[in-house]
């Protein structure tokens, strides 16, 4: 199989570079997976997961808030809003977040603005905690 170069980089810093067989990405329409050879693709990204597996079959899972996915001549570029490993993620911390998110959510008292930020933060605390349990 070969092999595609993958980069995915966020606000503060790369987060994955490295020789790569599939990427597995949460697009806006549903997750999809990008192989060898895979056809030039411009795509956003939605909250969720990003699937890795590398040119030694080593498999990596991260999560993610979102982003802009390109693919173009066996070359993958990811700017992703946040990155996270699953082994990396501060369980202690998203569950807490989840539990901020969910008493912005309860009080409804603050304007719509704030309902959708609170709402965006419960999913991404949510989504960081599935990943952080998953087996890979």
């Amino acid at each position: 199989m070969g092999e595609l170069n993958l980069e995915i980089i966020t606000p503060s810093k790369i987060g994955y570079k490295g020789s790569v067989t599939s990427v597995t990405v949460p697009g806006t329409k549903g997750n999809f997976q990008v192989l060898f050879n895979h056809a030039p693709i411009i795509s956003s990204l939605e909250i969720g997961e990003i699937k890795i597996v590398d040119k030694d079959k080593k498999k990596f899972l991260f999560a993610t808030s979102g982003g802009t996915i390109e693919v173009s001549n066996n070359k993958i570029i990811v700017l992703a809003e946040s990155l996270e490993r699953s082994d990396q993620i501060d369980i202690k911390r998203a569950e807490e977040a989840k539990q901020r998110a969910q008493d912005r959510l309860h009080r409804r008292t603050e304007t719509e603005i704030d309902d959708i930020r609170a709402e965006y933060s419960l999913k991404r605390a949510i989504n960081r905690l599935k990943i952080s349990h998953k087996e890979l």
